[in-house]
């Protein structure tokens, strides 16, 4: 081989590595930042959902105070929602939704509360 021929496969063999060594690692970055976005757009749905099944469990824990009847579709939504978790979350997180919803079922099953009452029973659990 002369050394012409030589100096041009050397010139292209490093053209080729430097090449594929660039289409690499911008794989590797897009890959690496298309996880942190999915990553970001799952959290941001988790922390939606928390904050819709806090607030409807509120409503009906406040409820379950005044009432001791349960109007069952008040808990159609917040069934819906712990479905929903049971996708996104942990099963430590399908646990505790659970418990809230049995906490709500078992203060509608309880006499009704004054205000008075709820009350003395915060202050007690503090």
């Amino acid at each position: 081989m002369d050394p012409a021929s030589i100096s041009a496969l050397a010139a292209l063999t490093g053209s080729t590595i430097g090449g594929l060594t660039a289409l690499a690692t911008s794989w590797l970055t897009q890959r690496t930042q298309f996880r942190a976005q999915q990553l970001e757009r799952d959290t941001t749905k988790r922390e939606e959902l928390y904050k819709d099944f806090v607030e409807e469990a509120a409503k009906l824990y406040a409820d379950a105070y005044l009432h001791t009847e349960a109007d069952i579709s008040k808990f159609v939504n917040l069934h819906a929602m712990v479905s929903r978790m049971r996708i996104l979350s942990s099963q430590k997180i399908i646990e505790d939704a659970d418990d809230v919803i049995r906490v709500i079922i078992d203060t509608y099953l309880a006499p009704n509360k004054t205000f008075q009452s709820a009350s003395e029973s915060w202050v007690k659990r503090s």
